[in-house]
């Protein structure tokens, strides 16, 4: 428990099972509610995390877990990162306090963790397919449970949520989706008409009643003109007063919009929903934050927040530092679009998060946030190079892959100047698994016409995004999450010459050749090398990892007999995977040792940034001791 938690949790120590919440009173059930807030906040303000989509849930969770049982039903949460309060109260309450450090319980549902986490997911709607294939594998089973899909926080806005939507009506079954609608727009809150409509239009007696008369009204001469214009009546009189159409056109059953914060009120509709046959949607409304001031004077601050101070909401500012790799960038682009007035950003519903803040404000006709939908922004950027733009696609390297087709044949195959960005490239820490971009190397530098990059510092990431910029084809640059080596940004950059690296360190004894953030440590490396051992390893920024600075690397090629490749990166298709392609395509290989450092064939679980790199043997620390093994010292 965290110290804050510590004091008078008079509900929340007595449940120590997830049935324990259905024994509860009405009364104990809103302490409960507080209670649970408090423990989050706390713990948050240690560890960082998702504050205020966690805080919008708690009544529902309270009331999911009052009408379901987590050991028979399945509950799969979308997004991962709602699910703070559903960890306290199926068994992981005294573990809490660990959420988000190494070792400790992951900030997404993991079912590795727990048995009560049904479906892992650190990204976002995904919940409604893999509901539906838990439901449908239950009805081949011969087994009878509940399957509740828990989808919000803005994941109503992916492809995939409809795509599993449609394959869920027309199949018919028993599924429920729960909408967690926190002020994202998909609907108008129209009240408690809306609420008495929807509900006793899908009741079960409703329904068996409707069936009865379409049959009789079958049965009458012009029957089928009859029911005609009654199904469109009700249609007409349901989408007046409700915002159920949309759902009803898929085929599910909608009840809704529904007080997500009154927990009675929700324990009572979700059992009336295990009464109705077919698929039904329950239309949630939450305020994002709810019970912390500052979470909801500012939601988009708190979603996903470091630490701060519990009872103000405050962050405390550490010492002056670089600025981040994300901060650069923005304020590359913002200067490049100001010069060039074909440039254009786009994120998907990142923002903050990519640095397009200030250029969102300063050139709003300029930006686009699509939201969580990666694929069509690749493509949306196409639609626009195609017609003479420079678009910016800025998204976490991770939720790139889901565009890995768009990229291929939407940009890449017709050669058109969309400019990739992927922060968090490489290790991003507490998020863990699902948010490293581990992988972004290797699925990227195979694809045709594409040039990729990685900044060896924040200096270099300026002058990466003019490359783009000016190549007149596709580009992507990677760079890591977090601040900066310290390096001054240049005012003026110019484009570096395609395929062109940089030799940073001189030696004698061996060669580093590195990329991206491995560059500077690996420079420190081999300084803290040559100080204990006297042993001198040239360090090489290769900049590029398409085109490779293959006239450079062979040059290199004669003069050291011994290499490390480094990247924070999976080594399978990675950037040493590259480097010794090139070289034995070249003949080059006989008489060279070439050994690789990266990241392991494995998913690296959570934990702050530098102790991921120290455990996965990519710091300083790391490379030096590849460095001495090589080097046989």
């Amino acid at each position: 428990m965290t110290p804050m938690s510590d004091t008078a949790l008079r509900i929340l120590t007595r449940v120590t099972h997830p049935h324990d919440v259905a024994g509860l009173s009405a009364e104990e059930r809103t302490v409960l509610a507080e209670e649970i807030r408090q423990v989050i906040i706390g713990t948050v303000s240690m560890n960082g995390g998702h504050l205020a989509p966690s805080l919008g849930v708690v009544e529902l969770t309270v009331a999911l877990l009052a009408a379901f049982d987590p050991g028979r039903d399945k509950l799969v949460w979308d997004v991962g990162h709602q699910a703070y309060a559903y960890k306290i109260l199926t068994g992981r309450q005294e573990e809490f306090h660990t959420l988000r450090t190494m070792g400790g319980l992951s900030g997404f549902p993991r079912p590795a963790e727990s048995p009560y986490d049904h479906f892992g997911v650190g990204h976002s709607s995904t919940s409604i397919s893999a509901a539906l294939g838990l439901a449908m594998a239950r009805d081949r089973k011969g087994e009878d449970h509940d399957v509740v899909a828990i989808i919000g926080d803005g994941s109503m806005t992916a492809g995939l949520a409809y795509e599993g939507l449609n394959q869920a009506g027309g199949w018919g079954g028993r599924l429920i989706v729960v909408l967690n609608d926190n002020e994202m727009s998909i609907s108008k809150n129209v009240g408690a008409l809306s609420l008495f409509l929807s509900r006793k239009l899908n009741q079960r007696w409703v329904k068996r009643l409707k069936k009865d008369m379409e049959s009789w009204i079958g049965s009458l001469p012009y029957g089928g003109d009859l029911m005609g214009y009654v199904r469109r009546g009700e249609e007409s009189f349901k989408s007046f007063f409700t915002p159920g159409m949309l759902f009803e056109a898929f085929r599910f059953n909608y009840l809704g919009p529904i007080d997500g914060h009154n927990t009675e009120r929700l324990i009572e509709v979700f059992k009336e929903v295990k009464d109705i046959e077919g698929p039904v949607l329950v239309h949630v409304l939450t305020k994002k934050g709810r019970g912390y001031e500052p979470a909801e004077s500012n939601p988009t601050y708190f979603h996903g927040v470091g630490c701060f101070e519990p009872e103000t909401g405050l962050v405390e500012k550490p010492g002056v530092c670089a600025p981040s790799y994300t901060q650069v960038f923005g304020d590359a682009l913002l200067a490049a679009a100001k010069a060039d007035p074909r440039v254009m950003a786009i994120t998907a519903a990142m923002p903050e998060g990519t640095g397009l803040s200030r250029f969102a404000t300063e050139l709003p006709e300029r930006f686009v946030d699509v939201g969580i939908c990666e694929q069509h922004a690749v493509t949306f950027a196409a639609g626009l190079a195609m017609a003479g733009f420079k678009p910016v696609v800025a998204i976490y390297s991770t939720f790139m892959q889901r565009s890995y087709d768009q990229i291929v044949h939407d940009v890449c195959l017709q050669e058109l100047p969309v400019t990739f960005c992927l922060d968090r490239g490489g290790l991003v820490g507490e998020d863990g698994a699902t948010h490293h971009g581990a992988f972004d190397i290797s699925y990227l530098r195979h694809i045709p016409n594409l040039i990729f990059m990685a900044p060896g510092s924040e200096a270099e990431l300026p002058a990466m995004l003019a490359t783009a910029l000016a190549h007149g084809g596709p580009a992507a640059i990677r760079y890591p999450r977090g601040a900066g080596v310290g390096l001054p940004v240049p005012r003026v950059v110019d484009p570096f010459p395609l395929g062109r690296g940089e030799l940073v360190r001189q030696g004698s004894d061996a060669l580093v050749v590195a990329i991206g953030s491995r560059v500077m440590p690996a420079v420190a490396a081999a300084d803290a090398l040559a100080a204990e051992t006297g042993r001198d390893v040239a360090v090489f920024n290769a900049r590029f990892i398409k085109p490779l600075p293959e006239a450079q690397l062979l040059e290199l090629a004669g003069r050291y007999p011994l290499w490390l490749t480094v990247e924070e990166n999976v080594l399978q298709g990675g950037f040493g995977s590259a480097v010794l392609e090139m070289l034995s395509d070249a003949g080059a290989l006989a008489g060279l040792t070439v050994h690789r450092l990266g990241l392991p064939d494995d998913f690296v679980e959570h934990g702050a940034q530098k102790a991921l790199r120290a455990l996965c043997g990519i710091d300083q620390s790391g490379i030096k001791a590849a460095l001495a093994r090589l080097l046989k010292l």
